[in-house]
């Protein structure tokens, strides 16, 4: 009996995984559709819920990533500020491409157009991480690689 990487069966933790930025939506939009989606029946994955004050946030949002059917990214005007973000979408990414993960994008208060193309506030987040001495410009331009591809393997598009 053979086995490859391209038959790996991930064992499924979550239903959903919420990537957000959370000054931007956590306290209102995210904390409705969590509610709403718990209320469901729908085992989700938000960050402030499942980890605990002094964990490794890394491994653990990597592992929850991993393990969740479908990821749910609520594109904002602040996401990509964060390179926790970006690396979020990263890994998103490679669930997608190693997993078959689900890819489903909420544009909140931005339009969908200044995320696919990084204008506006999207434009001016990566500008200031390609300034940023501690980013390394190869991984930015990753970041930017991903979130476009992101967007263009998506099979929902809600506005919001």
């Amino acid at each position: 009996m053979s086995s490859t990487a391209d038959t790996i069966t991930p064992i499924w933790s979550y239903d959903v995984f919420l990537s957000f930025r959370g000054e931007d939506t956590r306290k209102g939009f995210v904390d409705h559709l969590y509610t709403t989606l718990h209320e469901k029946g729908i085992d989700t994955f938000k960050d402030d819920i499942e980890l605990k004050r002094g964990s490794s946030i890394s491994p653990l949002l990597q592992n929850a990533i991993e393990r969740s059917k479908v990821a749910l990214v609520i594109f904002s005007e602040n996401y990509a500020d964060s390179t926790w973000c970006l690396e979020e979408i990263a890994k998103i990414v490679e669930c997608n491409q190693k997993f078959g993960q689900k890819i489903y994008p909420v544009f909140y208060n931005v339009e969908p157009s200044d995320v696919r193309k990084q204008k506006g506030s999207y434009k001016d987040a990566f500008d200031e991480h390609a300034k940023d001495p501690k980013n390394k410009l190869k991984i930015i331009n990753l970041d930017n690689h991903v979130l476009v591809l992101s967007l263009n393997r998506i099979e929902l598009l809600v506005r919001v």
